[in-house]
């Protein structure tokens, strides 16, 4: 396969280590497989031709695996559009849930602990706004996004919470709320995360636990400051910063064969740092990256969730027209026009619009197929 990026570089000629030496779940295997192979004529490509000129052209298929980085950013853009669609005319308030080093092995060697970091944030959001009136019970519209890693790609989960400055009453249609308790966020969410990690951990986890409230006495560190997330500001926000990969191909500077050099921002003293690591190391740090299948890392919480009865009374930042130009803009042919400033399916020969003739699948003509199903040949 001609024109591989770095990252399919590194996976390929690694391959077999991978497969028989590191040996991964079955999931991460498909995802490295798919990766590899993304853009490969030979695992599936579209002819199309020209009905003016009759040029042809052979388009091959993406993998859709979200460890690709090209497929990834576009599954990114897709995401970032669908959670802009759902955000109400408001400011949003980014917050940042952590968790303490010594938890982060559980997390790691069980991956459906997870979902005790989604819940722990969903309950403990609602509980501070459910505070401000218990008879109006105000429920805000927030996202959490899950990133299990940081920016030297280690393992360190930890969830970004986009919410709503505001919630909607039992009565009262919308009540903005600028105010965030830091004080009972970082507690309740060492206590609402410790008891449920307890809940599935069981009395192995208790001396742990025990020890984790000498340790941290004023509650796990969430970064909640104001930051003027106005919802021009706050769909820009989606699109660039919580839906980025585990690392982009930008940010890979050499590979030898032995060892491959990437740099990032450090968020200390925003310094770049460069960090060169023996390739199997950073194979290893990528693939614990790989969400489980079906595992859903965006989660939708609040008004957000569910329809709220006060939902025809808010004002969404995107309206339904805008929502359909913008859907519009997303299929494969019109992202590329708008990435790359190229129209793929313009003839190179004469400009006129190609058609689809053929669609093949692992050698397999599956036009040729459908024809012969439907009588036409």
């Amino acid at each position: 396969m001609d024109n591989k990026n770095i990252l399919q570089t590194i996976f390929s000629d690694h391959f077999e280590y991978i497969q028989y030496v590191l040996r991964p779940s079955k999931n991460v295997m498909e995802n490295i497989k798919r990766m590899i192979h993304c853009q490969d004529p030979s695992y599936g490509h579209a002819v199309y031709g020209c009905p003016h000129c009759g040029k042809l052209k052979s388009v091959p298929f993406s993998c859709k695996s979200r460890f690709c980085p090209s497929c990834g950013n576009m599954y990114n853009q897709k995401r970032a559009f669908r959670m802009s669609c759902k955000l109400i005319s408001c400011n949003h308030r980014h917050c940042v849930f952590t968790i303490p080093e010594e938890l982060r092995i559980f997390f790691l060697k069980d991956h459906s602990l997870l979902n005790c970091l989604f819940h722990a944030v969903r309950d403990v959001v609602l509980r501070m706004f459910s505070k401000l009136n218990k008879t109006e019970n105000f429920t805000p519209g927030f996202i959490c996004v899950l990133h299990s890693f940081g920016r030297d790609l280690k393992w360190n989960p930890h969830i970004h919470a986009l919410i709503s400055e505001g919630g909607a009453g039992n009565i009262t249609s919308w009540r903005p709320n600028k105010h965030f308790d830091f004080r009972f966020l970082r507690f309740a969410f060492r206590k609402v995360l410790l008891e449920k990690l307890a809940h599935k951990l069981g009395s192995s986890f208790l001396k742990l636990k025990n020890q984790i409230y000498k340790d941290h006495p004023d509650g796990f560190y969430i970064r909640a400051k104001p930051n003027l997330c106005s919802p021009d500001i706050t769909i820009k926000y989606i699109s660039r910063y919580l839906g980025r990969p585990v690392i982009a191909a930008s940010r890979i500077d050499s590979y030898n064969g032995d060892s491959v050099t990437f740099h990032y921002t450090r968020h200390e003293d925003h310094k770049t740092v460069t960090e060169c690591l023996p390739v199997i190391d950073f194979i290893k740090r990528l693939i614990i990256h790989i969400p489980d299948k079906h595992f859903k890392m965006v989660r939708y919480y609040g008004i957000y969730a569910k329809h709220h009865k006060q939902e025809k009374n808010l004002r969404q930042c995107l309206s339904p027209q805008k929502q359909r130009y913008l859907s519009s803009l997303l299929d494969w042919r019109n992202s590329i026009i708008l990435t790359f400033g190229y129209d793929p399916l313009k003839c190179p020969k004469c400009g006129t619009s190609m058609l689809v003739l053929e669609v093949y699948y692992k050698k397999t003509a599956l036009f040729e197929r459908f024809r012969k199903v439907m009588g036409y040949g």
